[in-house]
């Protein structure tokens, strides 16, 4: 049986699920786990880490599948692309526009979805990590300001394998053999003590760096592996922090 939030779906989002979703369910394997941590109602902010330009497909698909469909904050440029851009807008993802002075849009579409009672994502490293490992590297303060904002539970979510099926910044998939989507969802993370917090900078930072953690916790627990003591940060190797990054030297 459908929840609410599946009935209630956006024309165009439920065509994109009666499309993809049959799809990634022949194309790949699942090994999902933690859905017990996806609130059952009111708003949320999910914060996934972020390691191919398909996870955006296995991170829908999950959600979908745990009665919260969600709906995310992606850069504006995939909003211009003819057809799907037209059908990304109409299913109520939001743009970023990045570094221009309608940046603040996509933070005041959030937090009035938030307060709507939708689940809201918010990939908090802000683009693909540049870990040369594929662990989450430095994270930007979009999530926790919505977070703090609207004082909604932040859910992590790991997602390992969707770098197997398309490997970042490629664009030809590897299909075969079928490779397995292991997502994970970490219990929601504490910033009940940052709401009130005198000083909303350090209240923001801190909550960043709580976000990270858990993610990257959750992350090598379905890895299986020890995460960095410290986050990978781009502008320590002379990196942008957009776009494909310059081939690293050996």
């Amino acid at each position: 049986m459908r929840t609410a939030d599946q009935r209630q779906l956006p024309l165009a989002y439920r065509f994109v699920v009666g499309v993809l979703r049959p799809l990634l369910q022949v194309l790949t394997k699942r090994q999902w786990s933690g859905m017990s941590n996806i609130p059952a109602k009111g708003g949320f902010v999910v914060c996934p880490n972020h390691l191919s330009h398909i996870d955006v497909l296995a991170l829908g698909h999950f959600m979908y599948d745990s009665g919260r469909p969600v709906y995310l904050l992606g850069k504006e440029s995939i909003f211009r692309v003819p057809v799907v851009g037209w059908i990304v807008a109409k299913a109520g993802q939001i743009p970023v526009y990045r570094g221009t002075a309608r940046a603040s849009d996509a933070y005041r579409e959030a937090v009035a979805a938030v307060r709507a009672g939708l689940p809201i994502g918010v990939y908090p490293e802000g683009s693909l990590t540049r870990d040369p490992d594929i662990w989450p590297m430095r994270g930007k303060t979009g999530a926790a300001r919505i977070a703090l904002e609207t004082r909604a539970p932040v859910i992590p979510v790991a997602m390992w394998g969707p770098q197997e099926l398309l490997v970042a910044y490629s664009k030809i998939p590897r299909l075969w053999p079928r490779k397995t989507m292991r997502i994970s969802a970490g219990a929601p993370v504490d910033l009940s003590d940052l709401y009130d917090a005198p000083d909303p900078r350090a209240a923001v930072a801190e909550a960043t760096s709580r976000i990270m953690a858990a993610l990257t916790q959750e992350l090598a627990d379905i890895r299986g592996e020890v995460a960095p003591a410290r986050r990978y940060d781009p502008a320590e190797h002379g990196e942008s922090e957009y776009g494909k990054p310059r081939r690293r030297s050996a």
